[in-house]
C-alpha cells in the first residue's frame, strides 16, 4: 500500500508560478512511476507528467511541456510539480499516482488532489 498526500495547490494568477508536492510513504518507491494527473472543470482527467523513481525518465504532456517541471527527492520521498507560466486553462484539481513501472493500466495508488485556480 501507498499513500500519498498532496499540498501546495491554491489561487494564482496567469503568469504566475506554483509548485505541488506528494508525500508519499508505506512503501519503498524506487519500483514505482509518479505521476501527476488532472481533472479541470467539465473535462476528463489528463496525464499531466510522470517520473521514473529509479531512472528518473520523465514524461509531459504537450500542453504544459516547457512548463512544468516533475522532480522527485528521494530523502523525503516526495515527488514535486513545478508549474510556471499557469495558464487560466490549467485551472484543475491536481492528482498524484503511483504505479509499479511497467504496469499497464489505470495508476493504482491516488492521492485526495489539491485544488489549482488560476486567474485571468
Amino acid at each position: 500500500q501507498v499513500q500519498l498526500v498532496e499540498s501546495g495547490g491554491g489561487l494564482v494568477q496567469a503568469g504566475g508560478s506554483l509548485r505541488l508536492s506528494c508525500a508519499a510513504s508505506g512503501r519503498v518507491l524506487s519500483s514505482y512511476v509518479m505521476g501527476w494527473f488532472r481533472q479541470g472543470p467539465g473535462k476528463e482527467r489528463e496525464a499531466v507528467a510522470s517520473i521514473n523513481w529509479n531512472t528518473g525518465a520523465t514524461y509531459y504532456a504537450d500542453s504544459v511541456k516547457g512548463r512544468f517541471t516533475i522532480s522527485r527527492d528521494n530523502a523525503k520521498n516526495t515527488v514535486y510539480l513545478q508549474m510556471n507560466s499557469l495558464k487560466p486553462e490549467d485551472t484543475a484539481v491536481y492528482y498524484c499516482a503511483a504505479t509499479l513501472a511497467g504496469t499497464i493500466g489505470e495508476f493504482k495508488y491516488w492521492g485526495q488532489g489539491t485544488q489549482v485556480t488560476v486567474a485571468s
